[in-house]
């Protein structure tokens, strides 16, 4: 919520940053900030943007690191690591997204998560996706998007889980290097810290692995879903994090 806003000491156990480098980024007007009493504090929602942004944009070397370190930070407080592959469901995957441009494709995909049954407000998590669009695209390199809310609000999905879309022809969605983007994943997360973790985790895969490729050549979504989990074990064996 925005007006909400945390110390930097919460700011940085939040994203799992050095204090430092929030405080830079506050002082470089990439986060909103106001003082408080002498000291520093940060925009909540303006602080998930940036990690948002950053955690799907990121190189591999510092979005494997980014990663872990969201890892680690369930691991000390005993929370159950997600594993990516369990989020999504069959009735969620849809191999033949047929829309040509980014709104029709953002529609596309909110019907997907409203067929999972786990969506309560398709409208306001449309509105939610189109935001966060207009701020900067969700779409990376290698022709996949990681489509979310701009505003996280919990309360609008019965539990956390992703919905998948392939596209029947590569999709302008505004990549950086300007290429067409195939693979849309929607992530609807019932908790801010998961969110985070889902979109690192599903960024490392993007990088890291055969992900792209093998959902290229599936052919139904159960073989899609067995594919993430295929790549998600791979990485683990490669890296020793999950």
């Amino acid at each position: 919520m925005k007006g909400d806003f945390m110390p930097l000491s919460a700011a940085a156990d939040h994203i799992q940053m050095d204090v430092n480098e929030i405080r830079h980024l506050a002082q470089r007007g990439e986060i909103e900030s106001t003082q408080r009493g002498g000291e520093l504090y940060v925009d909540h929602e303006s602080l998930d943007g940036w990690a948002q942004l950053n955690i799907i944009s990121a190189p591999e070397s510092k979005a494997h690191k980014m990663h872990k370190a969201l890892s680690d930070k369930f691991r000390r407080e005993k929370r159950e690591v997600p594993e990516a592959w369990r989020l999504f469901r069959p009735e969620a995957v849809d191999l033949h997204i047929s829309a040509k441009a980014k709104a029709g494709i953002v529609r596309d995909m909110t019907d997907l998560a409203d067929a999972s049954g786990l969506l309560y407000d398709p409208d306001a998590l449309f509105r939610g996706v189109m935001e966060r669009e207009e701020l900067a695209s969700t779409a990376i390199g290698p022709g996949v998007a990681f489509l979310h809310p701009k505003c996280h609000d919990p309360y609008i999905f019965e539990e956390s889980f992703v919905a998948y879309g392939r596209s029947d022809r590569m999709i302008f969605f505004g990549a950086p290097d300007g290429a067409g983007t195939r693979h849309f994943f929607l992530v609807c997360s019932t908790d801010h810290e998961k969110h985070l973790h889902i979109l690192s985790r599903l960024a490392v895969l993007a990088h890291g692995t055969c992900l792209v490729e093998r959902l290229d050549a599936v052919e139904d979504a159960e073989s899609a879903i067995e594919a993430i989990r295929e790549c998600e074990r791979e990485y683990y064996e490669k890296h020793l994090v999950f």
